[in-house]
């Protein structure tokens, strides 16, 4: 009973059966509105047939001319009367006064007595055809048939109909348990109505993203064991060899043991910071800032490393730019970031370029390099967490994978936004570009 189905099927039943009452009412008020009465109820009737002969016999005191009360009694008298009718006139005697047939039926039928003042003076008698009540007895059966059919039909119909409805609400249903028992892959068929059609289709996206997020968390798991297993090894070896007088226990072991406990901390660190910057709550300390003389000190701590390498790091930056309100502490993190991979991934005699524009009411930074570039495939990548374009490389040559997701984190912290384009060939190198609001508007709302 709590079945949507079989409320809709009660539902249609109801409309079915309230409509077929309300017109099979209608049509049988209609049909016995013009349906003939008993004609001896009419004749009964004051005013009817037999007084105005009474009172016409009692004014003329013969029945001359009584055919002028006949021709106007259907009209007059009878009204809704239908099908034919005969009258006749007869004296006590039997005798034939007046016969609306020509040729009246030699048996008359129905006698109704003329009285005045109590005396008899004559009989009238009537035969109505009755084809018209039998005609009209099977015109009422007829529409009960059809109603009855009308109703069955209406009922089935309106069963079927439900079915139809709810089908893929059961779809629905079936592939939402199946989601519940993990089976992430379940999709549901999409038709029906409009309504169905949005909410299969939402039903499927909701599927599909939660099928990518458990993907993402699984990644995730493997890559966080897989990049705490390496130092966490080491440390162990080293350990296990100092312990077994295998290695003499030196400054210079404690040290290396010292590195990977800084690699699994900065890891750690690292992850930490990834989850507070995407759940929006990494704290940040916000001042409108020209970011003018910030990039160009950013820049200056990274000209050692790039004069070393024998690449030219280039500056296009106008003497005043928009104001923006960011964190500057998080946001040279991001800077560094960029420009430390953008010097990494270039050959010597190569040029990195770090640019800013007022853009949008806001500034954006571009960090550009004359590297191999990055294949087009592995652009929409570079920004999840532990993702290296280059599956081959170390930690020490690639990092652990955290740098791009995030400096995603931060600008998107910033209400900001961060993109790469690469055609991934070698020279041509790769652009980052990030653009912040300005300072009118408020990250924080």
């Amino acid at each position: 009973m709590n079945q949507l189905w079989v409320r809709l099927s009660l539902a249609f039943t109801a409309v079915t059966l309230i409509s077929f009452s309300a017109i099979m009412l209608i049509i049988l008020l209609a049909v016995r509105t013009v349906t003939p009465q008993p004609l001896r109820t009419l004749l009964q009737n004051p005013g009817s047939l037999p007084d105005q002969l009474a009172d016409f016999y009692e004014t003329e005191q013969s029945w001359d001319h009584v055919e002028l009360i006949f021709w106007g009694a259907e009209s007059l008298f009878l009204p809704g009367v239908t099908g034919r009718i005969e009258f006749t006139l007869i004296d006590l005697d039997g005798q034939l006064i007046y016969a609306t047939n020509p040729e009246p039926s030699p048996q008359f039928r129905n006698p109704v007595s003329i009285e005045i003042n109590g005396v008899t003076q004559a009989y009238l008698t009537f035969w109505r055809d009755e084809e018209t009540i039998f005609l009209t007895g099977q015109i009422e059966s007829l529409l009960l048939l059809v109603a009855f059919v009308g109703t069955v039909i209406g009922v089935l119909f309106g069963i079927l109909m439900s079915r139809t409805l709810t089908a893929p609400l059961d779809h629905l249903v079936a592939a939402a348990r199946a989601i519940g028992a993990r089976d992430l892959s379940r999709r549901v068929k999409i038709n029906g109505t409009g309504e169905v059609l949005a909410l299969a289709d939402a039903f499927n996206e909701m599927a599909a993203e939660l099928e990518q997020n458990e993907k993402l968390r699984r990644n995730l798991v493997a890559d966080i064991a897989h990049e705490l297993r390496t130092p966490l090894t080491g440390m162990q070896g080293n350990l296990y060899a100092i312990l077994d007088d295998t290695y003499p226990l030196t400054k210079a072991e404690v040290a290396g043991i010292y590195e990977q406990t800084r690699l699994l901390s900065r890891l750690v660190n690292d992850l930490h910071e990834l989850s507070q910057a995407e759940a929006r709550q990494l704290p940040l300390v916000l001042h409108p800032t020209d970011l003018g003389p910030s990039l160009r000190e950013w820049a200056a701590a990274f000209m050692p490393q790039a004069e070393s390498r024998a690449i030219t790091l280039a500056l296009d930056i106008p003497v005043a730019l928009p104001l923006v309100c960011v964190d500057s502490q998080r946001l040279q993190q991001v800077i560094a970031n960029l420009l430390g991979n953008a010097l990494k991934h270039t050959p010597a005699d190569g040029v990195v370029t770090l640019a800013a524009c007022a853009a949008d009411g806001g500034v954006a930074v571009s960090v550009t390099d004359t590297g191999r570039g990055i294949p087009p495939e592995h652009l929409p990548h570079i920004f999840e967490r532990f993702y290296r374009v280059d599956a081959a490389r170390s930690r020490s040559t690639g990092g652990a994978g955290l740098g791009l997701a995030i400096a995603r984190a931060i600008v998107t912290a910033h209400d900001g936004r961060i993109s790469a384009v690469s055609s991934g060939i070698p020279g041509e190198g790769t652009i980052f570009r990030l653009w912040l609001p300005p300072a009118t508007h408020d990250p924080a709302d």
